[in-house]
């Protein structure tokens, strides 16, 4: 495995898999985009995009082409891998999805983010993985819980599993406005806690990851990690999209998170 920089969870190291919260160091890609955007969304080369990604895969000791990662769409589906993404005119063609599941060893599970939560899962006990991208619509929308019970499809079960939450944008970062409290509160009234008094009166700062982790433990998982980085907080060193909105730039990179069987 190459040293490409990247963060681990504790509650995940386990011999059963590899896996890393990947930063914006150590890639090819040049200006708004460097240097290890991941991304095949954004409109950086798509050569500097297949090189980070190579390496990346290097990193988790697999091959280049078994790192899969979904057309992310905000929704709550969640895709059960068995094989690599069939192919369409030499390009691989992912499913739209915003969570991955497997218990094939080999294939690295990623997940694509730039401020939405990216969490990693592993059953060690009957080795199952999962991946799940949860900005505050899939969140919402259950796409945790999903991932959870798919897993559990799989064999899992959810006292087995460990969860750990990657770099996004955190509650001192996140402002929202009134609609999204609503939003949130009208489906789970205990969700009022997760929102703290903004900057003015109409505003609020939503912990979304706090959120996150109260959906996973009312699913049954208590296993659960936080390497506790704000990506806006921190945008010299992850992507951000809303740090590439305050400065006026037209695209943003993407941050990778992934987990493998071994």
């Amino acid at each position: 495995m190459s040293a490409l920089p990247r963060l681990t969870a504790p509650q995940l190291e386990t011999p059963c898999i590899t896996h890393g919260f990947f930063s914006r160091a150590g890639g090819v890609s040049k200006g708004i985009y460097k240097s290890l955007n991941t991304g095949p969304g954004s409109n950086d080369d798509p050569d500097h995009i297949r090189e980070n990604r190579r390496r990346c895969a290097e990193a988790l000791g697999v091959g280049n082409e078994h790192l899969l990662t979904a057309y992310q769409i905000h929704s709550a589906d969640v895709v059960h891998v068995e094989t690599l993404w069939p192919k369409k005119e030499n390009t691989p063609s992912p499913p739209k999805s915003d969570a991955l599941v497997t218990a094939t060893p080999g294939i690295a599970l990623g997940i694509l983010t730039a401020d939405c939560m990216p969490w990693l899962f592993v059953d060690p006990t009957n080795k199952i993985i999962g991946a799940a991208h949860a900005g505050w619509r899939g969140a919402l929308g259950g796409i945790l819980e999903n991932t959870v019970s798919a897993m559990v499809r799989l064999g899992a079960k959810p006292e087995n599993i460990c969860a750990a939450l990657g770099p996004s944008l955190r509650q001192e970062n996140f402002e929202v406005g009134q609609d999204l409290v609503d939003a949130f509160t009208t489906k789970y009234a205990s969700a009022q806690h997760f929102f703290a008094p903004g900057k003015s009166a109409d505003k609020r700062q939503f912990d979304l990851a706090g959120f996150g982790a109260r959906r996973l433990r009312e699913s049954g998982v208590t296993k659960i990690d936080d390497v506790g980085q704000c990506t806006l907080g921190r945008a010299s060193e992850y992507f951000s999209y809303r740090a590439s909105r305050q400065q006026g730039e037209p695209d943003y990179g993407r941050n990778l998170s992934a987990i493998a069987l071994v």
